[in-house]
């Protein structure tokens, strides 16, 4: 069985075979869908609440 992840910026189920995961220091994992989201969180250190194109904007 193929486990599904979602991503940690956008929060959009990425398909098998697809995707970054990228692991902290400290062991936690994050996943991310294109290198947009990854941008997002790591290098620019947004919050993806603030983006109307994310799920947790639309949680709000």
């Amino acid at each position: 069985m193929v486990k599904k992840y979602n991503c940690s910026f956008c929060g959009e189920e990425i398909e098998t075979g697809t995707g970054i995961q990228y692991v902290r220091r400290d062991g936690s994992s994050l996943y991310f869908c294109s290198s947009k989201c990854r941008k997002n969180l790591l290098v620019l250190k947004r919050k993806p609440r603030k983006f109307k194109w994310t799920q947790s904007y639309q949680k709000q």
